[in-house]
């Protein structure tokens, strides 16, 4: 009788068969980053009342606040009904609100206090997947959010354009980098109450100069040329191009600045969390 001393867990078991090769993994794993994706989606179906309602109604009243206050001393801006001004300004601001806090407080509870990150990072995903696919999450509802202001404005005279057809992709890619912003702050503060700097210090600032309820062409040139590094005045700008028409080369331009600061938040939300989370 012939004994079989190789252990049934030897790593020479684990080894693709001669001639043959393992397949390499992937940088993001489609299957992992789908499975994510979904557990979101599943999770959003037993609480989007209440955050769809705090994501759509704060925008809506800052709409009617400065549209119907202000507007009753501001006829127009820029030739457009100042209502119509600030309803497709206000599409960026509820982008905004969906995405970052998003980002930040939801990431920060399942990451210090729930440790839910903890069993998905159990499973055969990683951080990159595990991120990517929230942030992309958040995005998407984001896209969704963004067009309730918009709805608005338009039961107040902003007529209907083929144009208003981008403004789901341009919310979605704003609130992407939003997202993966938030998902940053979430990793980098050291407790839950320094987001209050973040939104006083950064927040505040980026949805008053983003040209939402002014123009920013009598401000001084300086705080024009800031304004270029606000992601928000670049969806702010596609938005209203989207409505009222297309200004070609600009509008390039502020595409490129959004994929550029989501690709960059991207990168620093992930080795950020990775650090907190692997490392």
């Amino acid at each position: 009788m012939t004994i079989d001393n190789t252990p049934a867990s030897s790593p020479s078991s684990a080894r693709p068969p001669l001639g043959t090769t393992a397949t390499p993994l992937k940088a993001v794993e489609t299957t992992a980053f789908a499975g994510v994706f979904q557990r979101e989606a599943t999770l959003f179906r037993r609480s989007w009342p209440a955050t769809t309602f705090g994501s759509i109604v704060e925008p809506t009243i800052n709409l009617i606040a400065f549209g119907f206050g202000l507007g009753a001393l501001v006829a127009s801006v820029q030739g457009i009904p100042y209502i119509q001004f600030v309803g497709t300004g206000t599409v960026a601001t509820a982008v905004l609100f969906s995405s970052i806090f998003a980002g930040m407080y939801d990431t920060y509870v399942k990451r210090y206090y729930w440790k839910t990150y903890d069993g998905i990072l159990a499973t055969p995903v990683d951080v990159p997947e595990l991120f990517m696919a929230e942030g992309t999450w958040i995005a998407v509802k984001a896209g969704i959010f963004g067009c309730a202001p918009l709805l608005i404005a338009m039961l107040f005279g902003l007529p209907p354009s083929w144009g208003m057809l981008a403004i789901p992709f341009i919310c979605f890619l704003t609130g992407l980098g939003f997202a993966f912003m938030g998902q940053w702050f979430s990793a980098i503060v050291p407790s839950m109450d320094a987001f209050t700097y973040v939104q006083s210090a950064l927040v505040t600032p980026l949805f008053l100069l983003a040209g939402i309820y002014f123009p920013l062409s009598n401000l001084p040139q300086w705080v024009q040329s800031l304004a270029l590094a606000n992601p928000l005045y670049h969806c702010v700008n596609l938005v209203r191009d989207a409505v009222f028409g297309w200004q070609p080369a600009a509008d390039v331009g502020h595409v490129a600045a959004l994929a550029v600061f989501a690709a960059l938040m991207c990168a620093l939300s992930v080795r950020a969390l990775r650090r907190k989370l692997i490392d």
